[in-house]
């Protein structure tokens, strides 16, 4: 373990003055955690000290997890990177395209020009999008009495297209119905498969769709930020009974199972003698898959959820098998070619082959995109940089 100084300073600082509610962090090699660190509160309401294994809803962090389950069963001949998905999940085989609204309020709506892929899903590109980020979407499912995809109900992911598989990258709900593929050919529950074929391998025993007794005791507070920059806390909890296990954003976990799962990618696929995936896939997953598409950045359609996104406008982002990719070194430190995403509520990570080091940063903040827990998170990084370069200022 190193002693990071400067991100212990940093964080404990920041949670001090109540910047942020509490914070986990820890950042690892292949081989070795190398920084964790624990401060702040639970929960501003109450007196609960965070702790390293506190448990946090982790939001779109779950995609990668989602996508490496899927990724077993292509490995296993089992799905198809390139067929059509409406074989395996047949609510998805003739989908329709959204084009806005005609002059008597009536949604124009005309078929698809290629079917969906599983590559589609994986990266974005299918045609789905999240009404987070897309008004226009909003508007649709407002009209057809769409619920938002967390309340976890079937009828949430039936929303059209916004463009044709293939045409763009946009964020949206594509690893839910990847979710729904795993469980279509695999014969299992979504949480049930990945219990077996991820968490135990891995040891995460903190992680899962429906918080036991033991995580419930560590589970941390959802807060709010106002425009003042305060925060309050505010209720929240994934639906613990859902009708489907939300394979884009259900799960719940801490920073240590989390950091096991990065370690794993890290080390092709494989953590203390159990493999999840063969090295080659892991290879594959970390490959650019939308060609000359770039990710594009996201804009709010519902501020009090999340703040406008674009990191790193200056250089282009790519998209592999359910992660970012950057394309340049960026000013943390991060290699090119290096893998990430982040969950809703300000839980974020990274990881980065070339260097062979990764971390998970943790809050419970709405809307997504602080920019108080953002400067935190790059102070982190670079700290950890700092530390792996052998500067003075990571001692």
């Amino acid at each position: 373990m190193r002693q990071l100084t400067d991100v212990d300073q940093t964080l404990r600082k920041a949670a001090d003055a109540r910047e942020v509610p509490g914070v986990v962090a820890m950042a690892a090699t292949g081989s070795e955690i190398m920084y964790q660190g624990a401060f702040g509160k639970r929960d501003l309401g109450k007196p609960e000290a965070i702790t390293l294994d506190t448990v946090f809803w982790i939001a779109s962090m779950t995609k990668a997890i989602t996508g490496t389950a899927a990724m077993q069963l292509v490995e296993q001949g089992k799905l198809s990177l390139d067929g059509p998905i409406g074989k395996v999940v047949p609510e998805i085989a003739d989908m329709q395209v959204f084009e806005g609204f005609d002059a008597s309020g009536k949604p124009k709506l005309r078929p698809a020009k290629r079917p969906i892929t599983l590559k589609h899903l994986l990266t974005h590109t299918a045609g789905y999008c999240y009404n987070i980020w897309n008004g226009a979407m909003g508007k649709y499912m407002e009209h057809a009495g769409i619920p938002g995809v967390t309340t976890c109900e079937n009828k949430a992911l039936s929303t059209p297209l916004c463009f044709d598989p293939g045409d763009r990258w946009e964020y949206g709900i594509n690893i839910d119905w990847a979710g729904k593929a795993v469980e279509a050919v695999s014969g299992k529950k979504l949480d049930a498969y990945l219990k077996d074929h991820i968490f135990n391998p891995l040891a995460m025993t903190s992680t899962g769709f429906k918080l036991t007794g033991d995580m419930r005791a560590r589970l941390v507070g959802m807060h709010a930020r106002g425009a003042d920059g305060s925060l309050t806390p505010t209720p929240f909890e994934m639906v613990q009974e859902p009708e489907f296990h939300m394979g884009g954003g259900g799960l719940y976990s801490t920073a240590g199972d989390y950091i096991r799962f990065i370690r794993m990618l890290l080390n092709g696929g494989a953590l203390d003698g159990n493999r999840v995936l063969k090295p080659d896939t892991v290879k594959l997953m970390s490959q650019n898959h939308i060609g000359d598409l770039n990710v594009t950045p996201l804009r709010t359609a519902i501020p009090d959820a999340s703040n406008d996104f674009d990191p790193w406008p200056d250089q282009d982002k790519k998209w592999g098998l359910s992660f970012m990719i950057n394309t340049q070194r960026t000013p943390e430190g991060r290699s090119p070619g290096s893998l990430a995403w982040a969950g809703l509520a300000n839980t974020y990570y990274w990881l980065d082959p070339s260097r062979n080091v990764g971390g998970v940063i943790l809050t419970q903040i709405l809307p997504f995109i602080d920019p108080k827990v953002m400067a935190l998170y790059a102070e982190f990084e670079r700290g950890v940089y700092r530390s792996l370069d052998g500067t003075k200022a990571a001692a």
